[in-house]
């Protein structure tokens, strides 16, 4: 018997130049109040990058409260929700990256306001999404929280992104070839749900990412453009599942190991990327061929080297992987892999 969820869809996505210069009209439709209290989450560099001028033009429609957050630890997020709560701010604005929306996701999650999403890196694909990937104490936890109101992606400023988090966010794209072999696994072994629409669209958009690769590693408009909408839509199928399962599986499961023994080292997409080669080869899938092939192109890590990270790091990573999220069943198993059966994948696909 199929479960019952709630679907909650963005209800905007403004994509394209000069996109920012949007946000008046969804603040005025947002609320009938002559004036209104919003808070602004944002970055140390990214509030440069454009928290400015959101915050100059929230300024127009009441006060503003500016938070710059240095990480995405669940107490920070937790701070500057009771802050919120305590301000009564009537919408929460993320401006930036990961940390910044997730934290932004929390806080209207928990102060019951509507939430935009400003991202000014195509670097993930949580812009979109339900959930929060935030640090604790010992590990990553993904949680359920606001789907945004409104995404409002400028191309002009997103293709002014470092390369690096442009690639990330193909990267993270990739990384759905394998979450939705991952979630079909699971719904055959385990009997948990599997939704086929919400598994397409995720799969949708890695398609996409491979295809235009070229494109959006240019860091064009138009290539922005692909990568934002494709991020979005694996969003919107983390929405329609009610979970993250269509956009996240044992790739992420490496990727979030990584970022424990390994903190600050690799970007998010990197990782997820390098775990989509692995467990693709795990599977038995020659795609994981074509996608190194695809990117050492445009260059995304391949090696541990290229991460700058010593090879028993990521044998360490692809053993552990499984305990990060142990209710989560995928190609890994409820144990996970032998340090052995790990130095011959690792091996086997060039990594290290």
């Amino acid at each position: 018997m199929s479960r019952i969820h709630e679907i909650i869809l963005p209800l905007k996505v403004i994509v394209g130049s000069g996109a920012l210069n949007s946000l008046p009209s969804i603040l005025r439709e947002l609320n009938d109040k002559e004036t209104l209290r919003i808070g602004v989450v944002t970055g140390e560099n990214t509030y440069t990058a454009g928290g400015v001028f959101v915050e100059k033009t929230a300024r127009d429609f009441g006060e503003v409260f500016v938070w710059r957050v240095k990480d995405s630890k669940l107490e920070t997020a937790q701070r500057i929700a009771e802050e919120a709560s305590s301000k009564s701010i009537d919408v929460v604005i993320g401006v930036g990256g990961g940390k910044s929306i997730d934290i932004a996701k929390y806080t209207g999650f928990k102060t019951g306001v509507p939430v935009i999403s400003i991202p000014l890196a195509p670097s993930h694909d949580g812009i979109a999404s339900p959930f929060a990937s935030l640090k604790g104490s010992d590990k990553p936890y993904s949680m359920k929280t606001s789907t945004p109101y409104a995404i409002i992606a400028d191309t002009d400023i997103i293709s002014k992104a470092p390369k690096r988090l442009i690639l990330s966010g193909i990267g993270d794209l990739l990384g759905k070839f394998v979450s939705v072999r991952d979630w079909q696994l699971a719904h055959r072994l385990k009997g948990e749900y599997y939704g086929e629409y919400a598994a397409q669209l995720a799969l949708l958009s890695a398609k996409h990412a491979l295809r235009y690769h070229e494109e959006i590693a240019s860091s064009s408009p138009e290539g922005v453009r692909i990568l934002v909408e494709a991020l979005v839509s694996s969003g919107v199928s983390m929405c329609i599942a009610g979970s993250s399962r269509p956009a996240s599986g044992s790739e992420h499961l490496f990727a979030h190991a990584l970022e424990i023994l390994a903190p600050g080292r690799v970007l998010h997409g990197e990782a997820v990327a390098l775990g989509t080669i692995i467990m693709l080869y795990i599977y038995g899938d020659p795609l994981w061929k074509r996608i190194r092939r695809v990117m050492r192109k445009i260059g995304l890590p391949t090696t541990a080297s290229e991460l700058g990270l010593p090879p028993e790091i990521l044998v360490k990573a692809l053993t552990i992987a499984p305990s990060i999220r142990p209710e989560r069943y995928t190609i890994l198993g409820e144990r996970g892999v032998s340090e052995e059966a790990a130095l011959k994948v690792l091996r086997e696909t060039s990594v290290i």
